[in-house]
């Protein structure tokens, strides 16, 4: 073969190869079966769209809801509410995989399906409603998104757990958070510039329908998954009862501690989780383009750790890396409270991006570690439930007081009880007996 095209071969067989690697975490799938490398290469799309579609929405749904006539009182409520409706359904979700054990369909349905429904639902509204009628429906569909999304989240949970080898977990997620990172980081960016070209409303309900684009071709990727697990049969396991639940729930090792310490992190971090963005609007004058920049800065320090957050899950655990962040992330509500101008949210934002991103993939490996692969779907279903009536707990606090004592009061508030829930994790919950080896 002439060089002239033998050298481009190589290269692109070289570019093949790295992309192959990026998709899977490395070449430690190698020896895997071709189904297990199919599900990483789809799952690994699926992050890739559900991530574009999420940060649009996560970045701008409660501009969008204030630019409709929202109050701050109402993005608390409707905050809090989100997870109190989410609540009710996460149950009924871990009894759905329990009962029939279509894990992909039900994902598919609940949360690739309805929930992303409802995003569009959000960007077609302003053509029939206004007033206070467009706000408050506005909300609703927010909430609606939320709740069948958690219906979804205890058939997701198991059946991602399948999906990846527990001996390259961190590897594997270290790469799908990399790529997850990237398209929501450019999502972000040029929602934000569109949304100040096409001014308000039209500029939001461009964004929702772009994020539900995206969401359908994330859901097209889940749905090409195949089940690890097969047609099995159905488990028979007790019904779900909660004060059953509860009782089996303490006679797991480690889990009741994990999910206190989670109940009293997620509460401190919601007190001011629905205000950053409005603070950022309201206070410091920021335009959308630069929430928009603030946010992409966070993105850009995750990824440039986030390989290497994959390789130190697999050697340290989970434990250590979630506890390390941990005592780490209560600096980053209160470097707000010192903020005058919107470019100063940059540096807070490149430390809290390196810093969450070690937290949210350890934290989501550990919990894959903790509950037992029998039952997974309801003890994952139970710590959502706690986590999500920690967050609307903290949603209506942080209404509360944002309008009684203002912006600082929830960011001291916050960073203190972040740092408590790290100093009660380090003490309670301890180290998994199997950590997966780095190979």
């Amino acid at each position: 073969m002439p060089k002239w095209v033998s050298s481009p071969v190589k290269i692109w067989g070289r570019l093949g190869r790295s992309f192959s690697h990026l998709v899977t975490g490395g070449d430690w799938t190698l020896a895997l079966p071709e189904k297990t490398q199919q599900n990483l290469r789809w799952f690994w799309y699926d992050g890739l769209f559900s991530s574009a579609s999420d940060n649009i929405i996560i970045t701008y749904i409660t501009l969008y809801v204030l630019a409709l006539g929202a109050t701050r009182a109402q993005i608390g409520i409707m905050s809090a509410l989100s997870s109190l409706s989410a609540t009710l359904l996460l149950l009924p979700g871990a009894m759905l995989v329990e009962r029939f054990n279509h894990r992909r369909e039900i994902t598919l349905l609940f949360g690739g399906g309805i929930a992303r429904l409802a995003i569009l639902l959000i960007a077609l509204i302003p053509f029939g409603l206004n007033g206070e009628a467009l706000a408050l429906t506005a909300m609703a569909l927010s909430i609606t998104r939320d709740a069948f999304g958690n219906l979804a989240f205890p058939a997701w949970l198991s059946f991602a757990a399948d999906i990846v080898p527990m001996e390259g977990r961190g590897r594997y997620f270290g790469s799908r958070n990399f790529i997850m990172g990237i398209a929501g980081m450019f999502t972000v960016l040029l929602v934000g510039v569109l949304i100040t070209h096409l001014g308000q409303p039209k500029g939001y309900q461009l964004a929702m329908a772009l994020a539900f684009g995206l969401g359908i071709a994330s859901t097209f990727s889940f749905s090409r998954l195949h089940d690890p697990a097969g047609q099995i049969v159905p488990q028979t396991r007790p019904p779900l009862d909660l004060p059953v639940l509860l009782r089996d729930l303490r006679k797991l090792p480690g889990l009741p501690a994990l999910i206190t310490t989670a109940v009293v992190w997620n509460f401190f971090l919601n007190i001011p989780g629905p205000f950053f963005n409005v603070y950022m609007v309201e206070n410091l004058k920021a335009s959308a383009p630069m929430v928009g920049i603030a946010s992409i800065t966070s993105t850009v320090s995750s990824l440039l750790v986030q390989r290497r957050l994959g390789k130190l899950a697999d050697r340290w655990g989970a434990h250590r890396l979630q506890l390390i962040s941990g005592l780490l992330i209560p600096i980053l509500p209160l470097a707000w409270v010192f903020t005058r101008e919107p470019w100063q949210i940059i540096p807070i934002n490149i430390l809290g991006g390196a810093l969450w991103g070690a937290y949210s993939l350890a934290s989501f490996n550990l919990l894959l570690e903790i509950t037992p692969q029998q039952g997974r779907a309801r003890y994952s279903a139970m710590y959502q439930i706690f986590v999500t009536l920690a967050l609307a707990a903290g949603a209506v606090v942080g209404g509360w007081m944002v309008t009684q004592w203002g912006y600082t009061a929830i960011f001291v508030t916050s960073a203190i009880g972040r740092l408590l829930a790290a100093l009660l994790f380090a003490h309670f919950v301890h180290r998994p007996v199997y950590i997966p080896n780095a190979g």
